[in-house]
This record gives structure tokens, sequence and C-alpha cells, in this order.
């Protein structure tokens, strides 16, 4: 079998002693290793990792092998509702004439989630540095321009705001040119997960899943929960186990 390979490297500056919750784990490694310079690092029950960092230079390492891993997610009860909800980075509950206006008259779920991710394609920029911590999907939609997660949180907005189940995934992303952590979206479509990308970046079928939330705030790679740091540098890899597969971003994928 041949392995897609994944790895980063996280850079701390640490001004006060803090506690950072890491969400840079591949859901489903065949063999993984995580090190870190200074601190402790402990497993939360959800799988993600929370590190105790001192004052100081803290360095996190990660590195993993995955393999191929077929299937496709059912979608829970529990998880139908959540992904129906309004959440902070995806106000659905203020777009729902926009929505329904353009996208409300379509045959099908998956004819118009294919809509609206070619919409979101079509009318957005690509452009680092465009936004910031605090823009959502309105911002987005109005600015019209954005990156991963700005495009991500705009076409799951669009979705929930026509009554189709809507979520997020951290992911790694063989192929994403310049390399960085990945965020797209996935619908519930007949009882099943399927993972969408406007941005057109990378293949789908190669993703691998690091984190599932309703937005960027549940799925940040790090976030502080005590203390004062700042986060300099930051390295990402994601080969694939193989040539990267071709995608029109029209069919239906999943994640694993």
């Amino acid at each position: 079998m041949n392995y897609s390979q994944v790895a980063c490297f996280l850079g701390f500056d640490v001004t006060e002693p803090a506690e950072v919750v890491l969400q840079i784990s591949v859901a489903a490694p065949e063999k993984s290793e995580l090190t870190v310079s200074a601190g402790e690092v402990s497993v939360l029950p959800d799988g993600q990792r929370m590190l105790r960092a001192p004052a100081g230079r803290v360095e996190v390492s990660y590195e993993a092998s995955v393999g191929l891993h077929p299937g496709v997610p059912a979608v829970t009860e529990v998880e139908r509702i959540v992904a129906l909800r309004p959440s902070r980075y995806c106000p659905s509950d203020r777009l729902g004439g926009f929505a329904s206006k353009e996208f409300g008259g379509l045959s099908d779920a998956t004819t118009a989630v294919r809509a609206i991710t070619s919409w979101v394609y079509g009318h957005l920029a690509y452009t680092p540095g465009s936004s910031g911590p605090t823009t959502d999907a309105i911002d987005t939609l109005l600015g019209g321009a954005g990156v991963c997660r700005d495009y991500a949180h705009l076409v799951a907005t669009l979705c929930r705001a026509i009554d189709i189940p809507a979520r997020v995934a951290a992911v790694y992303a063989p192929g994403l040119d310049p390399m960085d952590f990945h965020l797209v979206v996935e619908t519930a479509l007949e009882g099943q997960w399927r993972v969408w990308d406007a941005t057109r970046l990378a293949p789908r079928q190669s993703l691998m899943r690091i984190a599932t939330g309703r937005d960027a705030a549940d799925t940040a790679l790090a976030t502080t929960i005590s203390g004062a740091l700042t986060m300099p540098d930051i390295r990402i890899l994601a080969v694939a186990g193989g040539d990267l597969p071709y995608d029109d971003h029209e069919g239906l994928v999943s994640l694993s």
C-alpha cells in the first residue's frame, strides 16, 4: 500500500505560561508521532491535544502515515440537527432570502450544493490577507474575497440557509499550493456526508481529515485557553500516496 504522508511544525513564543488546544492530528493514521520541545501534551477525550507550555520558545512537531480508508460516513440525527443551525462564522439565519432566491428553486439538494459551490468559486477571489479572525460568511459575501476558511464558511452558510445540513472539516490537502492547513465543507446528502471545496485548489479524493465542526471556531489548529503566546513559525507537509487524482469538483466524494 502507498501511504500518504503528513507533517507539521509549529513554533510558539510563549510570554506567559499557556494552555493551548491543538488539532493537528490526522483522524485515522496508520502510525504517528508528536514531539514537544518544552512543556507537556495530554490527549483529550475527543482526540484533541492539550499543550501546557512554559514561558519561552516551544516547538511542536507532528508526522503521520495515512492509508486508504474507504467508506462513506453516515449522517446521524444529532449531526443533521447541529449542521442546520446558524453558528459564529456561518450566520445562515441572516441569508435565507438571498439563498432562497439564488438556489431555492433547484430540483434537489445535490444539484443545489453543486450550484452553491460553483457560485462561490466564481464570485470570490482567493486573496491571502483579505480576511481576519472575525470575518464571517456575510463579510465574505460582501467583500468578494477570502481564503479557504471564508470559502467554506460561505458555502456552509448558503447550504444551511436552504435547509441542507452543512459542516466544515479541517484537512491536510496534498496538491495544495502554497501548502497550508485547509478547510472544506461537508453536506448531508441522502444520509451521507459529501465533501466540497469551492477553492478548487486540491483534489478532494486525497484530503485527510483532521477535525470536524460547525465552523472554524471548532476546527482551529491551535486555540489558546489561558496564558499568552504567538505562533510565528508554521510549516505543513501533505503528500499523497501515489499520483494526485483528477477532480472535476462535481462528483460525489467523501472524507473517511
